[in-house]
């Protein structure tokens, strides 16, 4: 039987090596990315240095396909900036000459659903797994659709973060002043460009970063915003990962009062913004009531979240908490809870990558939902488990 194509959606890490894997099957695949090259949304951090090295970013694929076409491949314990790693590894990856022309560029997939059925239609059964995908296609050209008997969503997450109001949702007021939040990690390269008072809202790594580095700048005063009463910014006892580690140090730092011209405020939410001239304000819910600061910029980094609106139309069961894959997700927290150390993930196994919708699959950070313990090395894995059977397995419906 003659393999059916595959679809991959994205040129980022996960996708080229996905598409690595079909190339080494000799299966058909095309790559639909929505930026202008390659590892789009890797470039839009490209000023942020990785907590993982080289050697846990290179994957054996792309490593083996480099070195024949003798590139040479990065490897060591020096952690790469996304731009770095762009320029290094996904860059030249998507030029090599058998896979430049299987990606379509500037090409979003807006939506997938089953050829003939809909969402409810033919539940489970050989019908609707024999039945091919369509796509509809944002193009230059306008829209389109495709074919495909096999879709690997590999679109990751930072383009879609999480609302900084009480509870998840946006606060009274956010929408309203959305053009005036960063949502995603600035470079402070520029300290005029951040004078005054910053309010930062996010506990996670990316606003770690941002607080270490505004605490720094000489004509800052930044007031963080926390909701964990007693947060431990992630520490993990004897972390193997040094630029972690430094990075949970001066948290805790700050929190203890360090930083001189920095507040940081535990135990809060964010009940509303509003205008204030030129400024916003903002109203703080504390544990003794309620307080109000007045900044000029506000710097939101509360996480992100795949686009599920993508595949509404499929029959994908979610974790209910944290929006995962559910066998992927029931893998996970049963091994080592939502708040493990990322280098301690199992490697995932093909019936914990399966989805109720035959021969679709999410990989990459998008499979991790919510749960923020994702290393690429994992999607790495991810691809080892979905092509370690060849690709029989797809052609026999399995």
């Amino acid at each position: 039987m003659s393999p059916s194509p595959v679809a991959i959606l994205g040129a980022g890490p996960i996708g080229l090596d996905a598409a690595l894997a079909c190339l080494d099957a000799g299966v058909p695949c095309t790559v639909y990315e929505a930026g202008e090259s390659a590892g789009a949304q890797v470039r839009a951090w490209g000023h942020v240095r990785l907590f993982t090295p080289w050697d846990l970013n290179v994957s054996r694929r792309i490593r083996g396909h480099l070195s024949a076409a003798d590139h040479p491949v990065p490897y060591g314990d020096a952690c790469p900036t996304g731009a770095e790693l762009v320029a290094n590894l996904l860059g030249p990856v998507a030029e090599l000459p058998a896979l430049r022309p299987r990606i379509r560029y500037r090409t979003r997939v807006a939506a997938v659903a089953r050829g003939g059925l809909l969402k409810h239609e033919q539940i489970g059964t050989g019908t609707r797994a024999a039945a091919p995908f369509t796509l509809l296609l944002d193009t230059p050209d306008g829209e389109d659709t495709a074919e495909a008997g096999l879709v690997l969503d590999c679109t990751g997450t930072y383009a879609h973060p999480n609302a900084l109001g009480d509870g998840g949702i946006p606060a009274p007021g956010e929408r309203a002043l959305d053009d005036r939040i960063i949502r995603t990690l600035p470079a402070f390269d520029d300290p005029d460009r951040w004078a005054g008072t910053v309010l930062l809202v996010g506990a996670g790594k990316s606003a770690q970063t941002a607080a270490r580095e505004l605490a720094a700048l000489p004509v800052t005063r930044l007031e963080w915003a926390v909701r964990d009463p007693r947060p431990d910014w992630g520490a993990i006892p004897d972390d193997a990962l040094p630029g972690r580690r430094e990075l949970v140090y001066s948290s805790q730092a700050l929190a203890a009062g360090a930083g001189a011209r920095t507040t940081v405020h535990t135990g809060v939410r964010v009940r509303a913004l509003r205008p204030d001239g030129d400024r916003v304000l903002v109203r703080l819910a504390t544990a003794v009531g309620e307080r109000e600061l007045s900044v000029d910029h506000v710097v939101s980094l509360t996480g992100y979240t795949g686009d599920a609106t993508l595949y509404r139309q499929l029959q994908v069961h979610e974790c209910y908490a944290t929006g995962a894959p559910m066998n992927l997700s029931a893998a996970l927290l049963a091994a080592s809870g939502a708040g493990a150390d990322c280098l301690a993930q199992p490697a995932p196994g093909l019936d914990q990558l399966r989805t109720p919708e035959a021969h679709f699959f999410i990989l990459g950070a998008k499979s991790y939902g919510r749960l923020n313990t994702f290393l690429l090395r994992t999607g790495y894995e991810q691809v080892d488990a979905l092509f370690a059977g060849g690709y029989e397995w797809v052609a026999e419906g399995a």
